[in-house]
């Protein structure tokens, strides 16, 4: 099987493993026909956007023991769906992306540009 690759035609880096995150929870921001909400941009996550998902119905701060979901912070790495970073981002209330971890499939729902304006410049 040949490896995923990034939005930058580069082989797809890890996203985090803690918290493990990926559709599939191997810690990348893999996809594929399962993934129906393509959860393929890697993100760091701010207040501002756990807010604003707060709001929209989806709680990613609360832990979730059930389903093996410890809650999330700013500052954690996570793969998120393309749909909701576009969404978030005409909201004013995108988090920082790290286009080494982002899928190239993000591309079918986000502009690469739009991606590089909220790409990440420091390391981890």
């Amino acid at each position: 099987m040949e490896p995923s690759l990034n939005v930058l035609g580069q082989e797809l880096q890890p996203c985090s493993t803690s918290p493990m995150t990926g559709f599939y929870r191997n810690g990348c921001c893999d996809t594929g026909p399962q993934d129906q909400g393509s959860h393929t941009v890697c993100v760091i996550l701010t207040d501002e956007f756990l807010a604003m998902s707060r709001y929209l119905g989806n709680d990613l701060t609360t832990p979730r023991p059930e389903f093996g979901f410890p809650g999330l912070k700013a500052g954690d790495r996570w793969c998120l769906c393309a749909s909701r970073f576009l969404q978030a981002a005409q909201e004013f209330a995108a988090p920082k992306v790290v286009l080494a971890s982002t899928h190239k499939r993000a591309l079918d729902v986000i502009p690469l540009e739009l991606l590089k304006r909220h790409a990440e410049t420091g390391t981890p």
